[in-house]
């Protein structure tokens, strides 16, 4: 019986995850594919495109919060069939959101120098992300609609419309980056801008066609956009009683990633090109990781939501097996594959030799990414303990990974890899955390209104 209810959830798992996996795969080939184009005009390129897309990081940590947010309250209404709520909770999180991208815009608009001079004091990688900046700056609203969406459909188990989106967006993208970056089919050859120009283009396609799958397709929610627009005041307190959390979370490791930026800028253009290329080919590998996790809150919150605590119990041991068999085999697979990957940058000497010891770094790290996070994200967070994974973020990466990379860095003059490695190696200490947290099922909590206190 228990191998066959061990089947059962892992054909979920796998059912739910793969079209989020093949999504992401999809997505950071985009971003790959932008990053090999890029490259090929030169590291000050690559750089400046870097150190632009932080403030697009931040954005995307912060629209991660207000999507996480959604997600544990929304699986959790799926698990009573609470449709009505659902689509008020979707509506708040779209309003935060979209908010949060016309400030992000608004602060581009008049202060782009100013931004970027705190991710770097190179007055040339600068120059060249203003070129960039400058265009991709509209594309952050349309981002963060499509997001919410796609969180929104994924939550009540339509996950195959993140991943067909993508596919669209990766062709469109990759033909108008060859267009424009590089001046093909009549038109002139902008380099960093034409790859922006390409990205706002494939943003707002993206737009389009997820506001015509919500509104004409989808059969789960069958929503219409005036149902959006109008919030239960009791809904909007849940969403800030149990998201804000979340959405401080991400906010603050999205903070995080950018100090981490900002370290890593200090250490010269070298160092920014091959953190730009190791995370590149590090978001590819990982998506097996992150395609689970995503998987697993929507198993986690749907069955806490229905009430089925001795089988929220029995998921949760049996998926941790699962996150340490994909985080060993996620490593494996990048230490294999990191030398032919950087035989397709344009780069010099140096930058292979440093992106092979990042690279390195990352495919043991990798291991705990993968359970730590799964864990934490998926089952912790996902089953109603919304401010654990908060103050254990904030623990680790304000007292251990930013101190150590900051004396790391300047204190003891380190080589870069040392620096990274003290930034990554909060993914390995998580570890200890998270088998203690899980396996003492404290974390259970119905967050739906009928099962919390006004």
């Amino acid at each position: 019986m228990e191998t066959e209810q061990k089947k059962g959830l892992y054909k979920w798992v796998f059912m739910l995850a793969l079209p989020i996996v093949l999504q992401n795969v999809i997505s950071f080939s985009v971003g790959l594919a932008d990053n090999l184009m890029v490259g090929s005009l030169g590291e000050l390129a690559l750089s400046g495109v870097y150190v632009a897309n932080q403030l697009q990081n931040m954005l995307q940590m912060l629209v991660m919060g207000l999507s996480a947010a959604l997600t544990i309250l929304t699986t959790q209404y799926w698990g009573k069939r609470d449709i009505e709520r659902i689509k008020n909770i979707i509506g708040i999180a779209l309003k935060f959101s979209i908010g949060a991208g016309f400030l992000l815009l608004i602060a581009t608009l008049f202060f782009p120098s100013q931004i970027l001079r705190f991710f770097s004091d190179d007055f040339d990688v600068i120059a060249e992300g203003l070129k960039y900046l400058r265009i991709i700056r509209f594309t952050y609203i349309f981002f963060c609609i499509t997001q919410v969406l796609i969180a929104s459909m994924r939550s009540v188990e339509k996950v195959k419309i993140g991943m067909n989106l993508s596919i669209v967006t990766f062709f469109v993208n990759v033909f108008l980056n060859w267009v424009f970056i590089f001046g093909n089919l009549g038109a002139p050859a902008l380099g960093v801008q034409g790859a922006a120009i390409a990205t706002l283009i494939s943003r707002i396609l993206e737009t389009v066609i997820m506001v015509c799958y919500i509104r004409f397709v989808d059969s789960n929610l069958k929503i219409k956009f005036k149902e959006l627009v109008k919030s239960d005041f009791s809904l909007v307190k849940d969403f800030f009683k149990f998201g804000l959390p979340v959405i401080l979370g991400d906010i603050f490791w999205g903070i995080n990633l950018t100090v981490q930026g900002a370290i890593i800028g200090r250490l010269g253009s070298t160092a920014l090109a091959t953190v730009s290329i190791s995370n590149t080919v590090f978001s590819i590998v990982s998506v097996a990781a992150y395609g689970t996790a995503g998987a697993t809150s929507v198993i986690i919150g749907k069955t806490v939501g229905a009430g089925e605590y001795e089988k929220v119990k029995y998921y949760a041991k049996k998926l941790q097996i699962l996150f340490i068999f994909i985080g060993i085999f996620s490593g494996a697979l990048l230490f294999i594959i990191k030398d032919y990957i950087l035989l397709l940058y344009n780069i010099s000497e140096d930058t292979v030799i440093m992106a092979k010891q990042f690279l390195t770094v990352l495919s043991v790290t990798i291991i705990g990414t993968s359970y730590q996070m799964s864990s934490l994200t998926g089952i912790v967070r996902a089953g109603g303990s919304v401010y654990f994974v908060l103050i254990n973020d904030l623990i680790f990466v304000w007292l251990i990974v930013i101190p150590s990379a900051l004396i790391a860095a300047f204190v003891f003059h380190a080589p870069p890899v040392v620096v990274f490695a003290c930034l990554k190696c909060d993914q390995i200490l998580k570890c200890g955390v998270a088998v203690v947290k899980v396996n003492r099922f404290k974390w259970m909590k119905n967050l739906t209104r009928e099962n919390i206190k006004s």
